[in-house]
């Protein structure tokens, strides 16, 4: 809509993602950079959306979807710990709402959207090799949550040493894997039925951008 190609969008956030690892992992100014998250997780948001071929009310809607969802079972999570397990979320990300930061909303929105827009390119070209057939459906539902899900796994120890959020229990339960996969199913399929163009040239430069910055946090933070 406003990018006509990646290119721009892909340096910032290159630009933004490297300073933020270079920042926390070796320089004396962490906290600050920490402190900076917010800004980074509403750039990429807006990147996303300006990204977009054409404005579409769909994509906005579907972005309400993923933050209202993902603010409502962060919610019952820390509230009940019925749902993740029993956790609590820092300071660090601002505003909260029933002890939820709002930017929650954002981070579900962002990982989602990337990785079902990934799953459906590569579902696409398994489909031109004449590899996939009818069950392409159900390839885009579940693989894109496994990979949302396999990214909160790439991302979980480096939040817990940010204090993004904070886990009562030694362990990362099981039920959080279980949960964010579940609900990221539930909104990828949402999304498959949702009325607009599923084509984004920035989501996968984004999801592989971010999954190198918490790759490269795990080693070396």
């Amino acid at each position: 809509m406003f990018f006509r190609t990646p290119t721009i969008p892909i340096f910032i956030a290159l630009l933004f993602h490297l300073s933020g690892f270079i920042g926390m992992a070796f320089t004396p100014y962490k906290d600050w950079f920490i402190s900076n998250t917010p800004l980074n997780l509403v750039l990429m948001s807006l990147l996303l959306f300006f990204c977009e071929e054409k404005w579409q009310k769909g994509l906005f809607y579907f972005f309400l979807l993923c933050f209202a969802t993902g603010m409502t079972v962060e919610m019952i999570g820390v509230n009940t710990g019925l749902l993740f397990g029993s956790y609590h979320y820092g300071r660090v990300m601002g505003i909260q709402l029933k002890g939820v930061p709002l930017l929650i909303g954002f981070n579900w929105f962002v990982v989602v959207y990337c990785c079902g827009i990934t799953t459906l390119q590569f579902c696409k070209w398994m489909q031109q090799q004449q590899w996939l057939g009818y069950a392409n459906n159900w390839v885009f539902v579940l693989g894109g949550a496994g990979l949302a899900t396999a990214f909160d796994w790439l991302m979980e120890p480096i939040a817990i040493k940010l204090s993004f959020w904070i886990w009562h229990t030694v362990e990362i339960p099981f039920l959080n894997y279980l949960c964010w996969f579940f609900t990221s199913a539930i909104l990828l399929w949402l999304m498959g039925k949702m009325s607009f163009q599923h084509k984004n040239h920035f989501a996968l430069p984004l999801l592989l951008i971010q999954s190198l910055f918490f790759l490269l946090l795990r080693i070396f933070l």
